[in-house]
């Protein structure tokens, strides 16, 4: 995402920001920044009816520029696009003030973005991140089995499926074996150049400096093995020099099916961890990981649900000293404002004044689907505590009147 131009009044929060997204990771920050009553300026394209003096109607299709109040944003991960409807906000010639409209919000078209409560601090480190332009994949993965193959891009915020492979592949039989081997080979050869329409593999003649990102094949059995196999006789009979720079970036893992959700248990195994340490994907896993462990303990050191650890971060135990807060970025797109609030402080608080780690989990990972069944929010304390879950007084008052007795 390029920053073409922004003005943000520092204290108060108040002001707007001009963006140019330029590929469809840009499109998921994008639907993360733009809330409720926020407003857009954007490209769009109205049908305007006109009525001549005869008394004649006609009508054509114009582009305009349009200015909605935000009331719903529609994202689709699978093609990356972004459908932002709203109210219109600001007089136009062609549009009255208060009609209904979709903008369609696409690559290399800017737009203008104002926040109608300013722009908090999460906010303000979600920018951050869209225009970091050394912030990409990180990651390209393809989980197998025999005739199935998903294409995986890993982001820092996403894991997106880019293509499913399935080609029949006969069985193996006695007398058979030929039909199978060859099934193979077709299966291998659709998936090696269908994965490789998705990679961007750097020219290394023109650019010798490009960094090429770690390849992941992981499958039950034997297959992922047999796929690298079949990369490197490629690599050497087309003399495919971008193919090989490759090879040394592919790790080889053990599935339990051929299914795209096996990444995440792919992603746990300690020895993958290891050789993927530097990627964003990777660290929140072993931080879930990390977490339940220390819930199997029961210790009293690990929390979760949105009551339990407010407390905890009240009682100073998220802070200094190994105290993390983990927090879905679905609680950032609440349409209620004061729930976003409630985080927005909860975030500060940890970061500013008792000094600990937040880590915000990225909804479409499976980090962040684990977190989800945890009510969204969960901690790692630096001490342990105890009854963080019991009602106190304050919580029971309103469940019960003054002799004891329970009020409906």
């Amino acid at each position: 995402m390029k920053l073409l131009k922004s003005q943000i009044e520092q204290k108060t929060g108040d002001g707007w920001v001009i963006l140019l997204p330029e590929e469809p990771e840009d499109m998921w920050h994008a639907y993360n920044l733009i809330q409720e009553h926020d407003q857009i300026r954007a490209k769009a394209v109205r049908r305007v009816s006109k009525v001549s003096d005869s008394g004649s109607t006609s009508s054509q299709r114009i582009t305009l520029d349009l200015t909605i109040a935000v009331t719903s944003t529609e994202f689709d991960i699978g093609s990356g696009q972004l459908h932002v409807s709203g109210r219109v906000a600001k007089e136009n010639e062609h549009v009255k003030l208060g009609q209904h409209h979709t903008l369609d919000l696409e690559l290399n078209r800017k737009f203008r973005l104002e926040k109608a409560d300013g722009w908090d601090s999460v906010a303000l480190e979600q920018l951050k991140e869209a225009c970091d332009t050394d912030r990409r994949a990180e990651l390209w993965a393809v989980v197998l089995g025999e005739g199935t193959a998903n294409i995986c891009m890993i982001t820092e915020h996403q894991t997106i499926l880019r293509q499913k492979v399935e080609i029949a592949v006969p069985r193996k039989r006695r007398g058979g074996v030929d039909g199978h081997s060859k099934g193979m080979d077709r299966f291998f050869s659709t998936t090696l150049s269908t994965l490789l329409r998705q990679i961007d593999l750097p020219n290394t003649a023109s650019t010798p400096q490009a960094k090429t990102l770690p390849l992941l094949l992981a499958s039950p059995g034997f297959v992922a093995t047999a796929f690298l196999a079949y990369i490197r006789a490629e690599a050497t009979r087309t003399t495919n020099k971008p193919l090989m720079t490759l090879i040394p970036t592919i790790i080889i893992a053990h599935s339990s099916s051929a299914h795209i959700h096996s990444l995440n248990e792919i992603l746990s195994s300690p020895a993958i961890t290891t050789k993927l340490s530097d990627t964003k994907f990777a660290r929140e896993t072993a931080l879930m990981d990390k977490f339940n462990t220390l819930m199997r303990l029961d210790d009293g050191r690990a929390w979760y649900g949105p009551r339990e650890v407010e407390r905890a971060v009240d009682k100073g135990a998220v802070g200094r000293g190994g105290g993390v807060l983990m927090i879905n970025n679905a609680l950032f797109r609440a349409q209620n404002v004061a729930e976003r609030r409630r985080w927005v402080r909860l975030v500060d608080r940890v970061r500013e004044v008792e000094g600990g780690e937040v880590r915000v989990l990225s909804s479409l990972h499976e980090s962040g689907k684990r977190l989800e069944g945890l009510g969204n929010v969960a901690a790692i304390l630096t001490y342990p505590l105890e009854d963080l879950d019991e009602e106190d007084g304050n919580d029971a008052a309103g469940e019960e009147g003054e002799s004891g007795e329970m009020i409906i």
